[in-house]
């Protein structure tokens, strides 16, 4: 079959084509794909799409065991509210199609440098795009050429996963080889694809380790080590470091406030312009009643340590604490990334409690909150932040190496001290001690209740830490469902979502100012006098606690929450569409969708 014209033209009409001849000729105002390709700018104009494609421009909003939302969504929801989809779910080809057509068709480029250039980019998204389907789907069919409507390719089965991960390195080593190694935050250079292969290989280790999925080929250990060597090898680069300004009180919060990422630290991310109209919604998700009402959950907030490293919940009493007492004296990023007693806005001094209209379990965001006063925008509205989104950033990659160097057995102090404690220190953290965590694992991250029952081994203290410092360090940056997922963690999404605990009705001063700002009354009781900055809830009825009249925030108290099917949700179902027209692709383990007789 012919393959398709490039159209970059206006259609003429038909009723101006006056003879046979006429229609015979070249079109003046069409670019034929023969023509196409040739110069290094058109490269780059077909290729900057994917960026958009593939990148994720909103990972503040990821809903998990962490952070929830007034309306769970199907995951969290689980059980039968889960079915197979007629269509989309993620199974969707075309920016595959773009990147192959690229790849096939760049050999007409004229410009050999600019040629070796984008075919490592396209590479490089190729590999990311696959890893989106690895996680998702599991196996899928392998593509690396364009196909055409009669192409017999596309009733292909799917491949092994082991087939798509050996293709992903082929792709993502031919990237790391080729592409620049000037730093540029927001186009990929080989430090992004060094980034990549650490974030798909620790992936794809720890998938297989805590699976026990054995496949011919490669075993766990092989894609831990190329994870730990990857990050190595960006960190041995010399081209990042962590952000800071010696002021660990400000400095986490200060990096995602930003109107440009900070090269430093943000290997690759998405940038957004106000001035350009092109925005995202950072800053409203979290102050305004109309987008969701977000709040972290009680068990994430708990994993916060105390800020001279000693655990939280080894304290008497840590699970009746209430909000002022709770929040004192932690590690310095609870408070940079929520609200706590002494919160103010960005260059405001108003001091403001957490809104429980707000956030539902009264455990209110702040990461990616902007300055309100700023006069380059007016963020606070939807949809109206332009402050850049992370994709790859130096922290993850120092994390990425000390976990798949504890998961080899192959962690040191050294290794510790090069990465999660250069976290810690920018937070103003002790360092994290090998040999203490591995002698006393903390007993609330290996509980089948809070955390993950399923680690174990002489490194189980330190791997619970490390999974600690990564829950904390890399929040709302859409990583967080996906190392559930890794980890073999699905039982997480159904721990206890709660929020803030109250003794029951009084006066509270949750902004730590000195005045009550929140008023608690017992249901049917007449409700108290409104006041000034003041906000009044009724217990049992506009406000909701685990025990009735006490307890934690249980917004979800009647949610329907059917479970974690341990056997199914860690991978997602094929659409039946797809499985109709393509019936060589079979379902994943779990998913019913009605073909298979």
């Amino acid at each position: 079959m012919k393959k398709p014209t490039l159209k970059i033209f206006f259609v003429l009409a038909l009723a101006s084509l006056t003879s046979c001849q006429q229609m015979d000729l070249m079109p003046k105002d069409q670019m034929v794909e023969s023509e196409y390709f040739k110069k290094g700018t058109e490269l780059e104009l077909f290729s900057n799409p994917f960026y958009n494609a593939i990148l994720d421009k909103s990972p503040f909003d990821e809903e998990s065991d962490v952070l929830v939302t007034s309306m769970l969504n199907e995951v969290m929801v689980g059980g039968n509210r889960r079915q197979v989809p007629a269509s989309g779910g993620g199974w969707s080809w075309g920016t595959l199609r773009d990147i192959n057509t690229l790849l096939e068709d760049v050999e007409r480029c004229e410009d050999s440098e600019a040629a070796t250039h984008y075919t490592a980019l396209a590479r490089f998204f190729r590999a990311y795009f696959y890893f989106g389907k690895v996680r998702r789907f599991g196996d899928v069919p392998w593509y690396d050429h364009q196909l055409s409507s009669d192409d017999k390719a596309l009733y292909n089965s799917r491949d092994s996963r082991e087939l798509i991960m050996t293709k992903m390195i082929e792709d993502i080593d031919y990237a790391i080889e080729h592409l620049p190694s000037k730093r540029s935050a927001y186009r990929a250079n080989r430090w992004a694809a060094l980034a990549l292969k650490a974030r798909f290989c620790l992936f794809e280790g720890t998938f297989r380790k805590y699976h026990k999925l054995n496949l011919p080929g490669h075993d766990a250990r092989y894609y831990l080590d190329q994870a730990a060597k990857a990050s190595a090898e960006l960190m041995d680069g010399g081209k990042y470091q962590l952000y800071s300004t010696g002021h660990p009180e400000k400095d986490y919060q200060m990096l995602f406030v930003q109107h440009d990422a900070n090269a430093n630290e943000y290997i690759l991310a998405v940038k957004f312009d106000y001035a350009l109209d092109v925005r995202n919604n950072a800053t409203a998700f979290t102050i305004l009643p109309s987008q969701g009402l977000p709040g972290l959950t009680r068990k994430f907030v708990n994993t916060y340590l105390m800020a001279d490293g000693s655990r939280f919940t080894d304290q008497q009493g840590w699970e009746t604490m209430m909000f002022n007492e709770e929040t004192k004296n932690r590690d310095p990023r609870m408070a940079q990334s929520m609200r706590t007693p002494g919160y103010t806005r960005l260059n405001q001094t108003k001091i403001l409690p957490p809104d429980l209209n707000v956030a539902i379990t009264g455990y209110q965001l702040t990461k990616f909150v902007q300055d309100p006063t700023d006069n380059s925008s007016n963020n606070d509205r939807t949809e109206s932040s332009d402050v850049p989104m992370p994709i790859f950033r130096y922290a993850e990659v120092l994390l990425n190496y000390a976990e798949a160097k504890a998961e080899l057995g192959q962690l040191t102090q050294a290794d510790l001290d090069r990465s999660v404690n250069l976290i810690r220190a920018r937070a103003g953290m002790p360092k994290l001690q090998m040999t203490e965590a591995n002698a006393t694992p903390d007993p609330y991250l290996s509980s089948e209740k809070y955390g993950y029952p399923q680690v174990s081994g002489s490194n189980k203290g330190v791997i619970l830490e490390i999974r600690r410092e990564r829950t904390i360090e890399l929040l709302q940056e859409g990583l967080r469902m996906n190392d559930l997922y890794r980890w073999h963690a699905g039982h997480c999404i159904d721990q206890p979502i709660t929020g803030m605990y109250f003794k029951g009705a009084g006066e509270y001063d949750l902004s730590g100012d000195g005045k009550v700002d929140l008023v608690l009354y017992p249901k049917g009781a007449h409700k108290p006098k409104g006041r000034e900055g003041v906000t009044t809830f009724e217990i049992g009825k506009d406000i909701m606690l685990t025990s009735g009249t006490s307890g934690y925030l249980n917004y979800h108290r009647n949610a329907e929450r059917n479970g974690f099917d341990e056997k199914r949700d860690y991978l997602y179902p094929i659409p039946i569409d797809d499985r109709t027209l393509n019936p060589n692709l079979t379902q994943n383990p779990g998913w019913k969708d009605g073909l298979d007789f």
